[in-house]
């Protein structure tokens, strides 16, 4: 590099001093040791506001977020790490120690990501080399599929059962029959978009029916919210050695899915593993908010209780309305529209409502999700006059 394109502080303090001068400032009133510091103004910005309100004003069911947010004690563990901003090897509140100690498993069991979506492509770099597949079902959370594709891997994705259900037998047969092949099993419990979780038997039969050495991850990201008896978080068989990587979000009961952060509870040779395709992009915010939200057992039990309150008192409407409601164990259900979803969602969005995308090849059920009191009384109140009411006069003529 030649010696005018060299750039030091020293020059640039010099230049800055030149400039201040020539704008009649005496550089020594920014400049001298002591002076206080003011803090920049936020302009306004009408337009941003204008976008702001718009955001807001909508009834946001369509992303199965938890509307009510971090719980004050959250709040304020993230307003204390603030003062941690400006730092790199700053404290980050014991995160990954309270991860650990609220699965009873180890540190070494433990990594951290920006979201449980950051886990599951991590997962795919670390064991879909070498032309690998992933063998999972369809419909489920697609990215874990995208991600496959984007790095010339592949997805082999097998039907749901009439009834909605993952046909863990069809799993374990295609994986068998493909074992060289399979870098690693997915399996999202319960499962996105349908809401219904695999039994713990279920999965017991999946991990002894394939070869023990093909790592299954299992996506727990709405374990929270589960009532089945017959459904049970898949950790302990971590604890037993078993090849199992279960991946968790604090998207969705602890209402931080903005501030990304997630993690994966997987034997310590696998995190070891996955650790060099890891970013360690979180920040200090969250990581004081996460330790604190694991500890707020009231405010998660809150959020739970009126999730559940208001996703079946929702669902029992629509099945008084006629219509099928796919029976769930989530923050969100699915109901079978009987027309394309994406017509149902523009009729919604004119209301000033979002719901979800469509989740080919169910492109008639609809996913809807939890959100506030006032959130599902307009998505009633809607749903009604755009598929009830109007249906009603219809046939009357």
């Amino acid at each position: 590099m030649g010696e005018d394109r060299k750039f030091t502080r020293r020059h640039f303090v010099g230049g800055a001093a030149a400039a201040l001068g020539a704008l009649g400032i005496s550089p020594g009133s920014v400049l001298a040791e002591g002076a206080p510091r003011r803090r920049p103004t936020v302009p306004r910005l009408p337009a941003l506001e204008q976008e702001r309100d718009d955001y807001d004003a909508l009834a946001k069911i369509n992303f199965n977020e938890n509307p009510y947010g971090p719980s004050e004690k959250v709040m304020e563990a993230m307003q204390f790490a603030f003062k941690y901003s400006m730092r790199y090897g700053y404290p980050d509140g014991g995160i990954t120690q309270a991860i650990a100690d609220h699965h009873g498993v180890a540190r070494e069991n433990v990594l951290l990501g920006a979201g449980s979506g950051e886990i599951l492509e991590v997962v795919g770099l670390t064991y879909l080399d070498a032309d690998k597949m992933v063998v999972g079902v369809e419909p489920s959370y697609g990215s874990v599929y995208s991600h496959a594709s984007g790095i010339d891997a592949e997805a082999l994705l097998l039907p749901l059962e009439p009834d909605h259900t993952q046909n863990i037998g069809r799993m374990i047969d295609a994986t068998r029959r493909n074992a060289r092949d399979v870098g690693f099993v997915y399996l999202c419990n319960p499962n996105n978009p349908t809401g219904l979780p695999v039994s713990a038997s279920d999965v017991r039969d999946l991990l002894d029916g394939i070869p023990e050495d093909i790592p299954v991850l299992i996506d727990e990201a709405y374990h929270h919210f589960v009532e089945d008896a017959g459904y049970a978080t898949s950790i302990p068989h971590v604890l037993e050695g078993r090849r199992v990587i279960v991946a968790r979000t604090f998207s969705k009961i602890y209402g931080m899915a903005a501030m990304r952060l997630g993690y994966a509870i997987a034997p310590a040779d696998m995190v070891r593993r996955m650790q060099a395709y890891s970013t360690g992009s979180t920040n200090a915010l969250v990581k004081w908010g996460g330790a604190a939200a694991l500890a707020d057992t009231e405010s998660e039990q809150w959020v739970r209780e009126t999730t559940l309150r208001l996703r079946k008192r929702t669902t029992r409407q629509l099945e008084d309305f006629g219509y099928e409601v796919i029976p769930s164990d989530c923050n969100f259900f699915m109901v079978d529209m009987r027309r394309p979803v994406q017509e149902v969602s523009r009729a919604f969005r004119e209301r000033d409502i979002l719901v979800g995308r469509p989740f080919p090849p169910m492109l008639e059920h609809l996913r809807v999700s939890v959100g506030t009191e006032e959130e599902m009384d307009r998505f009633l109140e809607a749903f009604e006059d755009l598929f009830v009411t109007r249906t009603s006069s219809r046939s009357g003529r």
